[in-house]
Protein backbone atom coordinates (compact mmCIF):
# COMPACT_ATOMS: atom_id res chain seq x y z
CA UNK A 1 0.00 0.00 0.00
CA UNK A 2 0.92 3.59 -0.66
CA UNK A 3 2.62 5.97 2.00
CA UNK A 4 1.15 9.36 2.26
CA UNK A 5 1.52 12.65 4.48
CA UNK A 6 -1.03 13.32 7.27
CA UNK A 7 -1.77 16.53 5.12
CA UNK A 8 -1.67 14.79 1.88
CA UNK A 9 -4.31 12.37 3.52
CA UNK A 10 -6.07 15.53 4.36
CA UNK A 11 -6.16 17.51 0.24
CA UNK A 12 -6.80 14.03 -1.05
CA UNK A 13 -10.09 13.75 0.63
CA UNK A 14 -10.79 17.67 -0.22
CA UNK A 15 -9.90 16.89 -3.64
CA UNK A 16 -11.77 13.83 -4.10
CA UNK A 17 -15.02 15.04 -2.41
CA UNK A 18 -14.74 18.57 -4.39
CA UNK A 19 -14.78 16.25 -7.84
CA UNK A 20 -17.34 13.72 -6.55
CA UNK A 21 -19.60 16.36 -5.15
CA UNK A 22 -20.09 20.37 -6.96
CA UNK A 23 -21.42 21.88 -3.81
CA UNK A 24 -18.40 21.08 -1.76
CA UNK A 25 -15.97 24.40 -1.48
CA UNK A 26 -13.47 25.55 0.88
CA UNK A 27 -13.02 29.12 2.40
CA UNK A 28 -10.72 30.43 4.95
CA UNK A 29 -7.67 32.50 5.61
CA UNK A 30 -4.83 32.65 2.99
CA UNK A 31 -6.30 29.40 1.81
CA UNK A 32 -5.60 29.82 -2.20
CA UNK A 33 -2.56 31.17 -3.61
CA UNK A 34 -0.76 30.39 -0.26
CA UNK A 35 -2.01 27.01 0.19
CA UNK A 36 -3.07 27.90 4.02
CA UNK A 37 -0.87 27.83 7.40
CA UNK A 38 0.49 24.43 7.03
CA UNK A 39 0.15 24.45 3.44
CA UNK A 40 -2.98 21.63 3.33
CA UNK A 41 -4.79 23.47 0.66
CA UNK A 42 -2.03 24.27 -1.57
CA UNK A 43 -2.68 23.66 -5.50
CA UNK A 44 -6.24 23.54 -5.32
CA UNK A 45 -6.86 26.91 -5.99
CA UNK A 46 -5.30 26.17 -9.62
CA UNK A 47 -7.56 23.25 -9.59
CA UNK A 48 -10.99 23.84 -8.97
CA UNK A 49 -10.62 28.29 -8.91
CA UNK A 50 -11.48 30.80 -7.28
CA UNK A 51 -15.07 30.15 -6.65
CA UNK A 52 -14.16 27.06 -5.07
CA UNK A 53 -11.12 28.08 -2.59
CA UNK A 54 -12.24 31.08 -1.49
CA UNK A 55 -9.97 33.42 0.28
CA UNK A 56 -11.53 35.29 3.62
CA UNK A 57 -11.07 38.02 5.26
CA UNK A 58 -9.47 37.95 8.37
CA UNK A 59 -12.75 37.48 10.33
CA UNK A 60 -13.49 33.92 11.73
CA UNK A 61 -16.76 35.21 13.30
CA UNK A 62 -18.03 36.03 9.18
CA UNK A 63 -16.39 32.48 7.85
CA UNK A 64 -17.79 30.43 9.89
CA UNK A 65 -21.28 32.67 9.94
CA UNK A 66 -20.62 32.79 5.53
CA UNK A 67 -20.49 28.89 6.00
CA UNK A 68 -23.47 27.94 7.96
CA UNK A 69 -25.29 30.27 5.49
CA UNK A 70 -24.39 28.27 2.54
CA UNK A 71 -24.86 25.02 4.26
CA UNK A 72 -28.47 25.71 4.78
CA UNK A 73 -29.43 26.60 1.50
CA UNK A 74 -27.73 23.63 0.36
CA UNK A 75 -23.92 23.83 -0.24
CA UNK A 76 -21.43 21.79 1.50
CA UNK A 77 -18.50 23.98 2.73
CA UNK A 78 -15.57 23.34 4.63
CA UNK A 79 -14.17 25.99 6.48
CA UNK A 80 -10.58 26.16 7.50
CA UNK A 81 -10.04 28.16 11.24
CA UNK A 82 -6.24 28.56 10.83
CA UNK A 83 -5.45 27.93 14.49
CA UNK A 84 -8.03 25.96 16.74
CA UNK A 85 -7.41 29.16 19.32
CA UNK A 86 -8.98 31.65 16.96
CA UNK A 87 -12.35 29.06 16.78
CA UNK A 88 -13.25 31.52 19.95
CA UNK A 89 -14.35 34.41 17.57
CA UNK A 90 -16.67 32.33 15.76
CA UNK A 91 -18.13 30.37 18.89
CA UNK A 92 -21.83 32.11 18.40
CA UNK A 93 -22.06 31.03 14.89
CA UNK A 94 -21.23 27.25 15.34
CA UNK A 95 -22.10 26.58 19.00
CA UNK A 96 -25.51 28.98 19.60
CA UNK A 97 -26.98 28.40 15.63
CA UNK A 98 -24.86 25.85 13.64
CA UNK A 99 -24.80 23.25 16.37
CA UNK A 100 -29.10 24.19 16.58
CA UNK A 101 -30.44 24.63 13.48
CA UNK A 102 -31.76 21.13 12.42
CA UNK A 103 -33.31 20.40 16.16
CA UNK A 104 -35.31 23.94 15.74
CA UNK A 105 -36.19 23.83 12.56
CA UNK A 106 -36.20 19.79 12.07
CA UNK A 107 -36.35 18.85 7.65
CA UNK A 108 -36.73 22.09 6.62
CA UNK A 109 -32.79 22.86 8.13
CA UNK A 110 -29.62 20.79 7.84
CA UNK A 111 -26.16 21.76 8.70
CA UNK A 112 -23.73 19.96 6.19
CA UNK A 113 -20.94 22.22 7.59
CA UNK A 114 -17.81 20.95 8.19
CA UNK A 115 -14.98 23.68 10.17
CA UNK A 116 -11.09 22.12 9.89
CA UNK A 117 -8.80 23.68 12.00
CA UNK A 118 -4.92 22.63 13.56
CA UNK A 119 -4.65 22.80 17.33
CA UNK A 120 -1.59 21.47 19.55
CA UNK A 121 1.40 22.48 20.97
CA UNK A 122 5.46 21.33 21.09
CA UNK A 123 5.82 24.03 18.25
CA UNK A 124 6.66 27.07 20.86
CA UNK A 125 3.60 29.55 19.58
CA UNK A 126 2.52 30.85 22.75
CA UNK A 127 -0.04 30.84 24.90
CA UNK A 128 -3.10 31.84 22.12
CA UNK A 129 -1.73 29.62 19.26
CA UNK A 130 -0.70 26.40 20.99
CA UNK A 131 -4.30 24.88 22.14
CA UNK A 132 -6.39 21.74 22.04
CA UNK A 133 -10.09 23.00 22.60
CA UNK A 134 -11.58 19.90 21.80
CA UNK A 135 -13.19 19.24 25.53
CA UNK A 136 -15.34 22.72 24.77
CA UNK A 137 -17.53 21.39 21.87
CA UNK A 138 -18.38 17.55 24.26
CA UNK A 139 -20.36 19.97 25.67
CA UNK A 140 -22.65 21.04 22.93
CA UNK A 141 -25.67 18.95 21.68
CA UNK A 142 -25.65 18.93 17.76
CA UNK A 143 -21.75 19.37 16.78
CA UNK A 144 -19.87 15.82 15.85
CA UNK A 145 -16.44 16.61 17.09
CA UNK A 146 -13.69 14.63 15.13
CA UNK A 147 -9.53 13.87 16.18
CA UNK A 148 -7.92 11.93 13.97
CA UNK A 149 -4.02 10.48 14.43
CA UNK A 150 -2.79 9.14 11.65
CA UNK A 151 -3.40 9.54 7.42
CA UNK A 152 -5.51 6.68 6.84
CA UNK A 153 -8.09 8.01 9.37
CA UNK A 154 -7.33 12.09 8.74
CA UNK A 155 -8.75 11.19 4.30
CA UNK A 156 -11.49 8.30 5.70
CA UNK A 157 -13.06 10.69 8.49
CA UNK A 158 -12.65 13.72 6.32
CA UNK A 159 -14.86 12.27 3.51
CA UNK A 160 -17.49 11.00 6.27
CA UNK A 161 -17.37 13.88 7.62
CA UNK A 162 -17.77 16.06 4.66
CA UNK A 163 -20.97 13.71 3.93
CA UNK A 164 -22.23 14.08 6.95
CA UNK A 165 -25.74 16.46 7.40
CA UNK A 166 -24.63 17.53 10.34
CA UNK A 167 -21.88 20.31 11.55
CA UNK A 168 -18.73 18.69 12.40
CA UNK A 169 -15.50 20.03 13.65
CA UNK A 170 -12.06 17.91 12.59
CA UNK A 171 -9.40 18.40 14.55
CA UNK A 172 -5.93 18.33 13.28
CA UNK A 173 -3.01 18.17 15.43
CA UNK A 174 0.02 20.72 13.95
CA UNK A 175 2.35 17.40 14.65
CA UNK A 176 0.89 15.30 12.79
CA UNK A 177 0.82 17.02 8.95
CA UNK A 178 4.07 15.42 8.58
CA UNK A 179 3.79 12.26 9.51
CA UNK A 180 3.46 9.03 7.12
CA UNK A 181 0.85 6.14 7.10
CA UNK A 182 -0.67 3.54 4.55
CA UNK A 183 -3.66 4.94 2.57
CA UNK A 184 -5.30 2.79 0.05
CA UNK A 185 -5.62 4.29 -3.65
CA UNK A 186 -9.24 2.92 -3.67
CA UNK A 187 -12.42 4.70 -2.61
CA UNK A 188 -12.71 4.42 1.48
CA UNK A 189 -14.19 6.27 4.49
CA UNK A 190 -14.13 5.74 8.05
CA UNK A 191 -17.44 5.93 10.00
CA UNK A 192 -17.88 8.82 13.04
CA UNK A 193 -18.21 7.30 16.17
CA UNK A 194 -16.44 4.61 16.02
CA UNK A 195 -12.85 4.04 17.94
CA UNK A 196 -10.23 2.00 16.51
CA UNK A 197 -7.94 -0.97 18.76
CA UNK A 198 -4.54 0.51 17.58
CA UNK A 199 -2.72 -2.07 19.70
CA UNK A 200 -3.95 -5.17 21.52
CA UNK A 201 -2.94 -5.71 24.87
CA UNK A 202 -4.10 -7.54 27.97
CA UNK A 203 -3.21 -6.02 31.18
CA UNK A 204 -4.11 -1.97 31.07
CA UNK A 205 -6.47 0.30 28.58
CA UNK A 206 -5.00 3.34 27.30
CA UNK A 207 -7.36 5.64 25.77
CA UNK A 208 -6.72 8.55 23.52
CA UNK A 209 -6.50 10.34 20.54
CA UNK A 210 -4.81 12.62 17.82
CA UNK A 211 -1.20 13.44 18.66
CA UNK A 212 -1.22 11.25 21.66
CA UNK A 213 -1.85 8.05 20.16
CA UNK A 214 1.22 8.10 18.63
CA UNK A 215 2.86 8.47 22.19
CA UNK A 216 0.45 5.88 23.45
CA UNK A 217 1.85 3.16 20.88
CA UNK A 218 5.68 3.84 21.37
CA UNK A 219 4.96 3.49 24.97
CA UNK A 220 2.88 0.34 24.76
CA UNK A 221 5.71 -0.99 23.12
CA UNK A 222 8.44 -0.02 25.65
CA UNK A 223 6.55 -1.55 27.99
CA UNK A 224 5.51 -4.86 25.92
CA UNK A 225 9.49 -5.54 27.30
CA UNK A 226 8.24 -5.14 31.14
CA UNK A 227 5.98 -8.53 30.30
CA UNK A 228 2.69 -5.04 30.62
CA UNK A 229 0.29 -5.61 27.67
CA UNK A 230 -0.90 -2.25 27.11
CA UNK A 231 -3.99 -2.32 24.85
CA UNK A 232 -4.45 1.28 22.82
CA UNK A 233 -7.52 2.46 21.84
CA UNK A 234 -7.12 5.73 19.42
CA UNK A 235 -10.99 7.26 19.84
CA UNK A 236 -10.87 9.12 17.07
CA UNK A 237 -14.28 10.21 17.41
CA UNK A 238 -14.99 12.36 20.18
CA UNK A 239 -18.67 13.10 19.20
CA UNK A 240 -20.43 10.41 19.05
CA UNK A 241 -17.52 8.81 21.52
CA UNK A 242 -17.50 4.51 21.63
CA UNK A 243 -17.58 4.42 24.58
CA UNK A 244 -18.71 0.76 24.15
CA UNK A 245 -15.20 -0.24 22.63
CA UNK A 246 -13.44 1.33 25.85
CA UNK A 247 -16.11 -0.54 28.08
CA UNK A 248 -15.47 -3.87 26.39
CA UNK A 249 -11.47 -2.90 26.48
CA UNK A 250 -12.17 -2.00 30.11
CA UNK A 251 -14.01 -5.41 31.16
CA UNK A 252 -10.93 -7.18 29.56
CA UNK A 253 -7.78 -5.33 31.62
CA UNK A 254 -9.16 -3.89 34.35
CA UNK A 255 -6.88 -1.06 34.21
CA UNK A 256 -7.63 2.01 32.48
CA UNK A 257 -4.91 5.02 31.67
CA UNK A 258 -6.70 8.06 29.36
CA UNK A 259 -4.11 10.80 27.74
CA UNK A 260 -4.93 13.84 26.03
CA UNK A 261 -3.24 16.70 25.66
CA UNK A 262 -6.18 19.32 26.47
CA UNK A 263 -6.03 20.79 30.34
CA UNK A 264 -6.92 18.46 32.44
CA UNK A 265 -9.98 19.95 34.64
CA UNK A 266 -12.99 19.51 32.75
CA UNK A 267 -11.17 17.46 29.74
CA UNK A 268 -11.69 14.98 27.58
CA UNK A 269 -10.55 12.07 29.79
CA UNK A 270 -12.86 13.52 32.40
CA UNK A 271 -15.71 12.81 30.42
CA UNK A 272 -14.35 9.01 29.37
CA UNK A 273 -13.46 8.16 32.87
CA UNK A 274 -16.82 8.99 34.10
CA UNK A 275 -18.58 7.01 31.31
CA UNK A 276 -16.18 3.99 32.35
CA UNK A 277 -17.07 4.62 36.00
CA UNK A 278 -20.80 4.25 35.44
CA UNK A 279 -20.70 1.70 32.87
CA UNK A 280 -17.63 -0.43 34.15
CA UNK A 281 -16.99 0.67 37.89
CA UNK A 282 -16.77 -3.15 39.07
CA UNK A 283 -14.17 -4.53 36.76
CA UNK A 284 -11.72 -1.98 37.71
CA UNK A 285 -8.81 -3.29 39.97
CA UNK A 286 -6.94 0.40 39.89
CA UNK A 287 -8.15 3.77 40.15
CA UNK A 288 -8.70 5.39 36.40
CA UNK A 289 -5.22 7.66 35.71
CA UNK A 290 -5.33 10.61 33.77
CA UNK A 291 -2.57 12.08 31.50
CA UNK A 292 -2.87 15.80 30.67
CA UNK A 293 -1.62 19.31 30.17
CA UNK A 294 -0.85 21.09 33.65
CA UNK A 295 -3.85 23.67 34.13
CA UNK A 296 -2.24 26.40 33.20
CA UNK A 297 -1.72 28.73 29.75
CA UNK A 298 1.04 26.75 27.53
CA UNK A 299 4.28 28.70 27.17
CA UNK A 300 6.34 30.87 24.48
CA UNK A 301 9.40 28.70 25.61
CA UNK A 302 9.84 25.54 24.78
CA UNK A 303 11.59 23.83 27.87
CA UNK A 304 8.67 25.18 30.08
CA UNK A 305 6.03 24.07 26.97
CA UNK A 306 7.39 20.33 27.30
CA UNK A 307 7.11 20.67 31.01
CA UNK A 308 3.19 21.90 30.74
CA UNK A 309 2.04 19.61 27.82
CA UNK A 310 1.85 15.66 28.41
CA UNK A 311 5.02 13.51 27.79
CA UNK A 312 5.55 9.52 27.08
CA UNK A 313 7.07 9.57 30.40
CA UNK A 314 3.51 10.44 31.66
CA UNK A 315 1.94 8.04 30.12
CA UNK A 316 4.76 5.67 31.08
CA UNK A 317 4.41 6.83 34.99
CA UNK A 318 0.62 6.54 34.89
CA UNK A 319 0.82 2.98 33.61
CA UNK A 320 3.31 1.94 35.53
CA UNK A 321 1.22 3.03 38.70
CA UNK A 322 -2.25 1.42 37.35
CA UNK A 323 -0.43 -1.62 37.35
CA UNK A 324 1.30 -1.13 40.70
CA UNK A 325 -2.19 -1.23 42.41
CA UNK A 326 -3.37 -4.97 43.79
Amino acid sequence: MRELTYWQGVQEALTEEMARDEMVFLLGEDIGVYGGAFGVTRGMLERFGSERVRNTPVSEAAIVGVALGAAVTGMRPVVEIMFMDFITLAMDQLVNHAAKMHYIFGDQAQVPLVVRTPAGGWRSYGPSHSQSWEAWFLHTPGLKVVAPATPYDAKGLLKTAIRDDNPVLFVEHKLLYATKGPVPQEEYTVPLGQAHIKRAGRDVTLVTYSYLTLMALEVAQELEKENIGVEVIDLRSLSPLDINQVVASVKKTGRVVIAEEGHKTGGVGAEVGMQIQERAYEYLDAPIQRVAAKDVPIPFSYQLEKHILPSKEDIYRAVTQVMAQI
